[in-house]
């Protein structure tokens, strides 16, 4: 539902009022005169680019190392043969169950690296052709999809994880519910996504590189995962190892992904910039450019964003939805206000449109998420990107991936390892998620871009396409009006409130 019943409001909806709404309003349209953009300048110059956030990309690779060291281990000792490093001896006092080998559960994640791969590009694929229908299927499956493998956990006698899914089934049900407004907006951007990600076949090329890339990744992965399955340890003991690498699978996935999403980025926005990939006054190598950037200097960067920002607009997606949702309801409402304004804060520190600045400007994650909020708040787009959640149903699509991929290796080892299945299931799953995400992360690279080149100059939007433009003008003077009108509605209530406290009964 419209955000408009909601009896409060974020920050910004705070700090707007008529003046600044009016200023914001007379920038639709025409061009920022505080900012003059010039494509001669980007990723044009080495000297100009430094290198970011080593720390992090130091870490990144230490836990890589020593990571794959570990996942080799763990599958090589039961590799055809029952601890052949002979490492259960650490184990020892610990709950023993049935021994297994390896090779007896790696198939299984084949499969998951199989399907999750084919899901992925066949999503990109339909999106391509099919954008809306696809985009329709993403945000209703997802509900039906959790409540069906609700009901057969409970069938199945998995009580935790029949709860679980239910829960996740009714939030994805009321979430829907309380954006079902925002997505003919939001399909409309999604499909520009793709028409202009369509029109750069380069990106596409590089995308699936780096598939084949986490492929190899995923095989070392699998690799100590089953051995973690098979080895001879308490339950306890292996869903602790399988917890750890799967938060390690999370981060090396992400940071994959953000790879590309800043090469993407990176080349969507000369594209708009320069008015089209064949203008002549479009850089030469700008996509190897912006490769060796993404890969070298701007590496830390993108592994320190990797860690916080999926989960911070995840939760900031769920919190919009519920407060949406309140009513009247002061204490509750207080509760979420409070949580709410400490995810905005976080926000301004983590955000997809940080990777846009650090593709284009070569800045440190943190300045690029500031900077990027900070471009959005001062030109009035911020209330266009709040009411845009093309972010979640790309999302929506990305965990539709992951559980049918995590239930057609779940099914295989029902049947053959049936106290092994929820195991492989759930890791299965994350495999499914971070493949299907790399896919759909290059149309995510595209929606960001669009949105950073409209606050920077609207004037590039329309040069690309002039009734695209004419719908996100339309859409931001719209959302502009309607936050002023929150802001003299909660203006004259506090004014009231406060006479009446003047006022002796």
């Amino acid at each position: 539902m419209n955000d408009s019943q909601s009896p409060s409001f974020s920050s910004a909806d705070d700090s707007v009022d008529s003046a600044s709404v009016t200023t914001a309003d007379q920038n639709v349209g025409r061009s920022r005169s505080r900012r003059s953009v010039d494509g001669s300048q980007i990723l044009a110059s080495d000297q100009l680019r430094r290198w970011r956030d080593v720390f992090w990309s130091g870490i990144f690779t230490i836990h890589l190392v020593i990571l794959g060291s570990a996942l080799a281990i763990l599958g090589l000792n039961r590799f055809k043969k029952n601890d052949r490093l002979n490492i259960d001896r650490y184990t020892e006092g610990i709950l023993e169950n049935q021994r297994g080998l390896t090779e007896n559960y790696w198939p299984l994640y084949a499969v998951a690296g199989g399907v999750g791969t084919v899901l992925g590009w066949t999503w990109l694929l339909l999106l391509g052709s099919q954008a809306n229908y696809m985009m329709k299927v993403s945000v209703h499956i997802l509900t039906t999809y959790l409540a069906v493998i609700s009901v057969l956990c409970f069938w199945g006698e998995q009580f935790f994880w029949g709860v679980a899914f239910a829960i996740g089934a009714a939030l994805q049900f009321f979430y829907v519910i309380s954006v079902i407004e925002r997505l003919s907006f939001s399909m409309l951007v999604l499909q520009k996504a793709v028409k202009m990600v369509w029109s750069l076949p380069e990106v596409m090329r590089v995308a699936c590189a780096f598939m084949f890339v986490l492929l190899l990744w995923m095989a070392l992965w699998s690799f100590g995962a089953a051995g973690v399955v098979a080895s001879s340890m308490g339950d306890s003991g292996r869903w602790w190892l399988l917890v750890v690498l799967s938060v390690s699978l999370f981060w090396t996935g992400a940071v994959l992904c953000n790879t590309v999403h800043v090469i993407v980025s990176g080349m969507v926005f000369l594209v708009l910039i320069h008015g089209g990939r064949e203008a002549s006054s479009m850089p030469p190598n700008s996509l190897v450019k912006s490769l060796r950037y993404a890969v070298t200097t701007s590496f830390g960067s993108i592994c320190y964003g990797s860690l916080f920002t999926a989960a911070i607009r995840t939760l900031r997606w769920e919190i919009r939805g519920v407060r949406s949702k309140i009513g009247n309801n002061e204490c509750l409402l207080c509760c979420v206000d409070f949580l709410f304004h400490i995810v905005e804060t976080l926000v301004r520190f983590f955000n997809k449109y940080a990777y846009v600045q650090i593709a284009v400007y070569g800045k440190n994650f943190n300045n690029s998420a500031r900077d990027a909020w900070e471009l959005f708040q001062s030109t009035g787009v911020e209330a266009l990107v709040a009411y845009d959640c093309s972010g979640a149903v790309l999302l929506m699509g990305t965990l539709v991936g992951g559980l049918i991929t995590g239930t057609c290796s779940g099914v295989w080892a029902w049947f053959k390892w049936r106290d092994r299945m929820i195991m492989v299931g759930s890791t299965t799953m994350l495999m499914g998620m971070v493949l299907v995400g790399l896919a759909m992360v290059v149309v995510e690279s595209a929606v960001t871009s669009i949105y950073i080149c409209y606050a920077e100059d609207p004037l590039l939007i329309h040069r690309w396409d002039a009734e695209f433009f004419n719908q996100m003008s339309e859409m931001l003077h719209q959302r502009l009006q309607h936050r002023s009108a929150r802001a003299r509605e909660v203006l004259t209530h506090d004014r009231l409130d406060s006479m009446r406290e003047t006022i002796p009964v």
